[in-house]
């Protein structure tokens, strides 16, 4: 008997393939996003200088590098130069600063150029128009000590305290600022930093030490701002390491401070050239008296944003610091004209600068070189503060000094040293010196350094250059004629300003900030709403018609994503600006939030469709959205200032996209019908066997 075999089975239904192309597209897209966020991160970190191993004071390391200036790449020698931290101390540990010699074309050079920028705060490295004079000078950069160097005077306190201000002149942001400052002091101290070493001085005798090392018999000084003080100093005590020197934009001792009258008289010289200008006249028949009517009634909002009034009067000060446009958004015209406009009912370019302020200001400066740079003139601040100018009458106040000194708070939370007192007086100095300032420079009036500093200088000269501002109007407004300047004085001790034509101020601005104001308020309202009608529209179709095809999809999920996250980020920013007054921009919480979740929504919305299993639709709304705010977190620490946006936007797409997909990939929460059948094999024939 031969036994029956059972045939075999159903063949298996077609399984859909969990690694599909378009998912896989998708991986490789989110992939190249990711490593795109990593390299950003890593490659937006500073480099900063360190001590050699074994090191010694003085000593100076240089190799072949490129420098980048306005006119292209030039051969240049970089390296780092070590020194003392405290030369008053025998035990002091030693530091790193950067020095960069950018190479002069000539084959016999004069006197090599030492550069000191402004600031303070700022770092002395960039200098985009050391081309200008490479013809015939080396060009030397030496990094300022706490703000270049291996060590570095960062607040991130005082950076909070301004980005947590409801405004920076009240008496509360104010104080904030102080006591920022004092916390700042204590925790460099208790980190090993020895803040007696970082002085105007000190950073005199960095200087001197870099001259030496390179070999210079004789240097050139090019100063400007605040670094000019550095400047005088050097020359005091250094006379004879020095060639010449030029100051743009002079600061004696003691006008770290700025005082209200000097600043009431460059205003007054801008309502003298209104009175000649005939658009500007038909706006206001007295300027200065127009401006101060406008301070003390200035307007409370734009629409419904509220201005920050001392943040507006800050901005406002250091915009009437410059006339070229080529410090647009903050120059001395558009300045002017936001207040006129607001004069007349138009306050939207107060809004602006206010708003500008609050951006811009806390990561604006290396707050720990402001408050040691300006103890330099603690005395002159001691003075201000406890005589009657510091509230007397004024056109404008006096913003700028407020807000540095923390109204005076800065005197009491930062360790003063010995050697702040040092150069507290104008001394007398036979180098050959050549002061050039803007006649309408707010920062540092050229009138000051003609009745403070000229008479102190035997071998002293000074252009004043009518109807210029501060040092960007003098690097932008006819450069030819400043090079020709700089350059003939260097190589032949000869004030030569004939190349210098009349210059004009255009007090009616092509470029105002009205209409800035007015964009990025527009675009904030006009994205957000965007955003809210996108999601409901999305929704609306799920529930209408099931979902999206293919390929609308796939630019939902993709392109568009730029559009919600844009959109909710607005929507965040106008909430923080209306509501929230003492919540950061910058707010890490709230970026995450208002780009994360309108971008896990949208990425949830385009994702389901009526084919999908109710459990994996419940899952995947939280996938998507708990994946969009972590993504979002991750990109918003990719990066910082407003690259962070894009970043916590590709962050917040990946996310939720990598959710979703991984989800697919998963199967979590098919129905169990529609999982293929598995394949039995059919049972195999066995003869019979015969007994």
């Amino acid at each position: 008997m031969t036994a029956t075999t059972a045939s075999s089975t159903t063949s298996p239904a077609h399984e859909p393939r969990r690694f599909s192309r378009g998912r896989i597209t998708g991986l490789i897209m989110i992939a190249v996003l990711t490593l795109g966020l990593v390299y950003v991160h890593f490659a937006g970190s500073s480099t900063v200088v360190s001590v050699p191993a074994g090191a010694h004071a003085g000593q100076l390391t240089l190799k072949n590098c490129t420098y980048n200036t306005e006119k292209g790449a030039y051969a240049a020698d970089c390296g780092t130069l070590v020194v003392p931290e405290n030369r008053a101390d025998p035990h002091s540990r030693l530091i790193a600063l950067p020095v960069i010699r950018i190479r002069a074309h000539s084959a016999h050079p004069g006197a090599p150029i030492f550069r000191l920028e402004g600031g303070p705060g700022k770092t002395n490295m960039k200098f985009a128009e050391a081309s200008r004079f490479t013809a015939n000078h080396d060009v030397v950069l030496v990094g300022y000590r706490g703000v270049d160097g291996s060590v570095q005077l960062q607040c991130p306190e005082v950076e909070s305290a301004l980005e947590h201000s409801a405004d920076f002149l009240g008496q509360k942001s104010l104080n904030a600022y102080s006591n920022a400052l004092r916390s700042c002091a204590k925790r460099l101290q208790a980190n090993g930093v020895d803040l007696a070493g970082y002085t105007l001085p000190e950073r005199v005798n960095d200087l001197e030490a870099a001259r030496k090392a390179l070999g210079y018999h004789q240097i050139d000084l090019l100063s400007e701002s605040a670094g000019t003080r550095t400047a005088m100093i050097y020359s005091w005590h250094y006379p004879a390491a020095i060639h010449r020197s030029v100051m743009i934009g002079v600061n004696p001792p003691g006008n770290f401070i700025w005082h209200p009258k000097t600043t009431d008289e460059q205003i007054d010289r801008y309502a003298s050239l209104c009175a000649q200008d005939a658009t500007c006249h038909k706006r206001t028949s007295d300027l200065a008296a127009s401006l101060e009517r406008t301070v003390a009634h200035m307007p409370n909002r734009f629409l419904f944003f509220p201005i920050k009034k001392g943040n507006a009067r800050i901005a406002s000060f250091f915009g009437l610091m410059e006339t070229s446009e080529n410090a647009s958004p903050l120059s001395g015209p558009m300045t002017l004209d936001a207040w006129l406009s607001a004069a007349h009912g138009e306050s939207s370019g107060l809004w602006f600068e206010s708003l500008l302020a609050q951006i811009a200001f806390p990561t604006a400066f290396v707050w720990g070189d402001v408050a040691a740079v300006g103890m330099a003139d603690n005395q002159a601040a001691e003075r201000y503060y406890s005589s009657s100018e510091h509230d007397g009458p004024s056109i404008i106040g006096n913003p700028g000094t407020e807000f540095l000194f923390g109204g005076g708070g800065l005197l009491h939370a930062w360790p003063a040293t010995p050697a702040d007192n040092e150069y507290t007086h104008v001394q007398t100095s036979n180098v050959q010196t050549l002061l050039i300032g803007g006649s309408l420079d707010f920062a540092t009036p050229p009138q000051v350094a003609t009745k403070e500093l000229l008479p102190y200088l035997p071998n002293g000269h000074q252009v004043i250059l009518p109807n210029f501002g501060h040092t960007t109007s003098f690097w932008s407004e006819q450069t030819k004629a400043s090079t020709h300047l700089i350059n003939t004085y260097f190589d032949t001790g000869k004030v030569d300003d004939s190349l210098y034509k009349p210059q004009t101020v255009k007090l009616t601005p092509e470029s105002t900030q009205t209409g800035p104001a007015k964009a990025i308020a527009g675009a904030m309202i006009g994205f957000g709403l965007l955003m809210i009608l996108s999601l409901l529209l999305m929704w609306r179709r799920k529930h209408k018609r099931g979902g999206f095809g293919r390929k609308a999809s796939a630019i939902l999920r993709s392109v568009y994503l730029v559009v919600l996250g844009l959109g909710g980020w607005f929507i965040g920013l106008i909430i923080v600006l209306v509501a929230l007054p003492t919540v950061p921009l910058n707010s890490e919480l709230m970026a995450v939030l208002a780009i994360g979740t309108p971008i896990g929504l949208g990425t949830y919305w385009a994702w389901v469709n009526r084919d999908r299993p109710a459990k994996a639709t419940r899952i995947g709304f939280g996938v998507a959205l708990t994946s969009a705010l972590v993504g979002a977190l991750l990109g918003f620490n990719a990066t910082t200032g407003l690259i962070a946006v894009i970043t916590t936007i590709i962050g917040a797409a990946a996310g939720a996209n990598l959710g979703l997909i991984a989800l697919d990939i998963a199967r979590i929460g098919e129905r169990p019908e529609t999982v293929p059948p598995i394949a039995i094999p059919a049972p195999i024939a066995i003869p019979a066997v015969e007994h």
